[in-house]
């Protein structure tokens, strides 16, 4: 694929909030947050974007049902796929640009900086209210790479998912300090699979413990954005590339992601 001529300003002028989603490891649901906050502001009437820069684990298309497709062109550079006909959500992911989805990404950080450094200034998202950009794990070249392509462009700050675990919230320990080390403000923390919800009976029950992402965000002076427990609803609309949000309105679950996705607005409209 020819690169098309980088112009970051231009291409991420319409842009007018940038939301980093970070994890400190990986198998805490960091993709199915995105994935879920991104449908919820769209439902709420934003236009939103996803950028996949988690290069070597590239889900967030199939959580969007939107498989395969090709990437095209403009002027402008790659034009981002769109999972609706309102064109309210649309993605970049790396994902589009593999032959087979079972391939795997065997590069070195250059390769992936270098990639990173096109998808962050060449895709045309035009208009968004909110462009989420969804991490590897951990604090790596990726994220550094992220952070020095958006230099030009104002980042409003980075939302951190945990599960309670002690040995996850150890690790988001880490990618606060790394946060503060780089400038990159902490919007908010968001504890996921924060208990179970039995299909049956609608009981949720804790266990993975609870409260470790509400603790950590005192300890750290963070905002607590709020709990998403582990739901067996959730997980099979993610599946199969179902919105969770439109099939399951009155869920604990969908209540808990739409008032995240509210707390989550009002906090970037604040100056």
């Amino acid at each position: 694929m020819t690169r098309a001529k980088s112009d970051p300003d231009g291409n991420l002028a319409q842009v007018r909030h940038v939301v980093l989603v970070l994890s400190g490891k990986g198998g805490v649901g960091k993709s199915t947050i995105t994935t879920e906050l991104a449908l919820a502001l769209s439902h709420a009437g934003k236009k939103v974007g996803i950028l996949d820069v988690d290069l070597c684990g590239p889900s967030i298309p199939r959580m969007l049902s939107v498989g395969r497709s090709d990437v095209h062109q403009c002027d402008s550079g790659w034009v981002p796929v769109y999972t609706d006909a309102q064109k309210r959500l649309a993605i970049m992911s790396i994902g589009f640009l593999l032959e087979d989805p079972d391939e795997a990404v065997v590069w070195r950080g250059p390769k992936k900086t270098a990639l990173i450094g096109q998808f962050v200034s060449d895709v045309a998202w035009g208009e968004l209210d909110v462009l989420l950009i969804d991490t590897p794990p951990g604090t790596s070249d990726e994220h550094l790479a992220v952070l020095e392509n958006l230099k030009k462009h104002r980042v409003d700050g980075a939302v951190l998912v945990t599960t309670p675990q002690a040995v996850s919230t150890g690790d988001v320990r880490r990618e606060i300090t790394f946060c503060k080390k780089t400038g990159v403000h902490i919007l908010g923390i968001i504890e996921n699979m924060s208990g179970f919800v039995c299909p049956h009976c609608s009981e949720c029950s804790n266990i993975f413990s609870k409260g470790g992402g509400e603790e950590l965000a005192k300890l750290t002076g963070s905002v607590f954005l709020g709990s998403v427990p582990l739901d067996p609803l959730l997980s099979s609309s993610i599946e199969e590339g179902k919105d969770f949000t439109q099939a399951f309105p009155d869920s604990a679950t969908f209540s808990a992601i739409s008032s995240i996705s509210k707390t989550l607005l009002n906090s970037l409209r604040t100056p």
